[in-house]
């Protein structure tokens, strides 16, 4: 992956932004992300809508519901319905949380795993199942977390021993290491130069809430603030310019609004492309390392 072609700005696809989506010329987005358990087997009007953007757009998958950290089996009809998906729609990539959200049933949140050696095999190996069925790697994304149940190991040492067992790749939420930079009070910058950059395929950007001076929450439901920029231009400058999402899941401005952020990760994109910083795949690291 260059970064000619990796240097892609998108936004998720909400069905309240339908409307709007569908009046954009085209060139203003290069994807859209949407979260597969929503729109397999979808029909009636919003599945002739999806269908008509999936013609105009990639469509890049991110999962809520996998529950790749819990105990219960894996879903493997869910996952059969969203291997077909890929291959109805083109999809080119596919990510889960690194997180568990079920446990007897669904749990309707993202809760965080131990950070041990133990759950870094229990993960690894139920991303390989994933994997197997899918027929392709998959991204796990650093998660936000507000309590962490066990650390024997630190958050980026979890996060790199999962990649290397399961030999997965890395979904890089720029908002998430704010957000845990603060919460848990570590240097984001440091944070970011320790994760498994080399398997970075794919970039998530977002706004949080300011619950108290040490407290964010990951809303997803604000504007991107100046310090997260600022990560992103890091991250840029360590794995270049990515395919980049803006996160927007509620509170939304007018799109004309949406497409300004939007325009700042491409001028980010942009500024990272004028220095010669490129991306550099696992397998090429590996070969190299070799």
């Amino acid at each position: 992956m260059t970064s000619e072609s990796s240097a892609q700005a998108g936004l998720g696809l909400r069905r309240s932004l339908m409307p709007e989506l569908k009046s954009l010329a085209g060139s203003e987005l290069d994807f859209l992300e949407v979260a597969p358990e929503n729109w397999v087997h979808i029909g009636g009007r919003y599945g002739r809508s999806f269908r008509e953007l999936a013609e105009r757009y990639p469509i890049y998958l991110h999962g809520l519901s996998l529950n790749i950290g819990g105990f219960a089996p894996l879903n493997k009809e869910l996952l059969t319905d969203i291997k077909q998906f890929m291959a109805d729609f083109n999809c080119p990539l596919y990510s889960e949380h690194l997180t568990y959200c079920g446990d007897e049933g669904q749990l309707y949140d993202l809760l965080p795993i131990p950070f041990t050696e133990e759950a870094v095999y229990h993960v690894a190996e139920r991303v390989k199942q994933v994997q197997d069925v899918l027929g392709q790697r998959i991204l796990l994304e650093n998660a936000s977390y507000y309590a962490a149940p066990a650390q024997a190991m630190s958050e980026s040492e979890f996060i790199n021993a999962v990649l290397a067992e399961a030999d997965c790749d890395l979904l890089l939420d720029v908002n998430n290491i704010f957000v845990n930079s603060v919460n848990h009070r570590y240097d984001p910058v440091q944070f970011l130069h320790s994760l498994p950059l080399a398997r970075a395929r794919y970039i998530h950007i977002a706004g949080h809430f300011d619950e108290a001076e040490d407290l964010r929450v990951d809303t997803h439901g604000a504007d991107v603030i100046d310090p997260v920029w600022a990560l992103l231009d890091e991250a840029y400058c360590l794995c270049g310019p990515l395919p980049t999402l803006l996160e927007r899941d509620f509170n939304f401005p007018p799109m004309a609004e949406l497409l300004l952020e939007i325009g700042q990760i491409r001028r980010a994109q942009a500024h990272a492309n004028s220095q010669g910083i490129s991306h550099f795949s696992p397998l090429n690291a590996r070969k190299r390392a070799g």
